[in-house]
């Protein structure tokens, strides 16, 4: 905005968009209305509109959130979509941000599941720092699920094929209806209570998001959060996410994958093992092979075949290699002496009696001071001169 207080185009979407995005409600809400006009572009991102008998609102889904739509959307279908309300800044209009849709009849459930998920969220149910590492190889695994189920089949099938050694537990329990979600979280407290597994498996195959809901109740996700033992949750199929499954320890796409997940292939196992032991095998015969060469080459040197040629010879380089250090002692020996006499010599040249002895002398004064000019003396002053071998004391006449 300019001082005078005009906008620019783009400056007051954006600030509309700004003041939009500050508002609560229009940050996460839903919407029902009847879809039209819906398109699905090559990028996978789905446009379309929602209206109904008052008005139309712009709506549009990216691949992400669209990818986990469980359903076909259709104009003249009544949905309830979920998300939230932006200004596309350079149109100047606002539409709706869809991350979630569900036919309608079922959006007043689905509105359920956002707020406890949001509830539990922020009181840190979901966060990583609780979640409890799951054993390697479990000695019993407690399956908390329908005992009549095809779920509780796939688990036991699954576990025996890849690690008959663990033992398996059933606690049965309904799993859809009034009563399931009470049955699973007592079963959850029973287990954790007796200690009676070192992992537990809760969990039942697919259906519709009634059929699932008894994993969506907070008092199965309390139960979860609060057991000692670490938890998998497997419920329904790949697409379908529970707020036991934001909850547990770990996730399962299904109850197979939860069996897949909850113990080690014993045929990985059992090939991994023979890998090492060919390696051992391998690496134990390299060895052998190894030192056998050593022992071969040692059999065949001269000292194994001759030990007293072997220690004649020694001799004879020990006293080879003792003339060779008594000969360089003596050279050391020689070049000392040869460099302490040229150093003598030079010395000698540059001594000052060396200068004396060919007829020159040293006067010094009374003070012992050395006499270097007729100035530094006056008639009556006496002074030494030092010869090359007597000293003469003498008294200045004249200058």
């Amino acid at each position: 905005m300019k001082n005078d207080g005009v906008f620019e185009v783009g400056q007051l979407n954006e600030y509309v968009r700004t003041l939009i995005a500050s508002d609560d409600v229009l940050a996460s809400l839903a919407v029902r209305g009847e879809l039209s006009n819906y398109k699905i572009y090559p990028s996978g991102h789905h446009y379309f509109t929602m209206k109904d008998s008052v008005g139309a609102l712009r709506c549009v889904m990216f691949r992400g959130s669209a990818e986990k739509l469980r359903f076909k959307p259709e104009n003249g279908m009544k949905v309830t979509a979920f998300g939230r309300v932006e200004v596309y800044v350079r149109d100047g209009a606002y539409q709706f941000y869809a991350s979630a849709m569900t036919p309608d009849g079922i959006g007043d459930l689905y509105a359920e599941y956002e707020r406890l998920k949001e509830k539990l969220r922020l009181e840190g149910l979901f966060d990583a720092a609780h979640k409890k590492p799951i054993p390697k190889m479990p000695r019993t695994i407690a399956v908390i699920t329908s005992g009549a189920g095809a779920a509780v089949r796939d688990i036991i099938r699954v576990l025996g094929a890849r690690w008959p050694l663990t033992k398996v537990k059933l606690l049965p329990v309904r799993v859809q209806g009034v009563e399931a979600p009470p049955e699973i979280a007592g079963a959850i407290k029973y287990c954790n209570r007796y200690n009676l597994a070192e992992l537990i498996i809760t969990g039942r195959g697919g259906g519709s998001i009634e059929d699932l809901w008894a994993f969506n109740d907070e008092r199965v996700a309390r139960a979860i959060y609060e057991s000692e033992i670490p938890v998998i949750s497997a419920v329904g199929h790949e697409p379908d996410v529970t707020i036991s499954d934001f909850v547990a320890d770990l996730r399962a796409a299904t109850p197979s994958n939860a069996a897949e997940l909850a113990v080690p292939d014993m045929a990985d196992i059992r090939a991994g093992l023979s890998h090492m032991n060919a390696r051992l095998a391998q690496s134990g015969g390299n060895t052998i092979k190894h030192l056998r060469r050593r022992l071969e080459t040692a059999a065949g040197s001269r000292v194994m075949r001759s030990p007293g040629s072997y220690i004649d010879d020694r001799r004879l380089a020990l006293d080879r290699a003792g003339e060779r250090a008594a000969s360089a002692i003596r050279r050391r020996v020689s070049d000392s002496g040869a460099r302490f006499s040229r150093a003598a010599a030079s010395l000698d040249a540059l001594s000052p009696i060396k200068v004396l002895g060919r007829g020159y002398a040293i006067a010094r004064g009374a003070d012992g001071a050395i006499i270097r000019c007729a100035a530094d003396v006056s008639p009556g002053d006496e002074l030494t001169l030092r010869l090359r071998e007597d000293e003469i004391s003498c008294t200045v006449n004249r200058t």
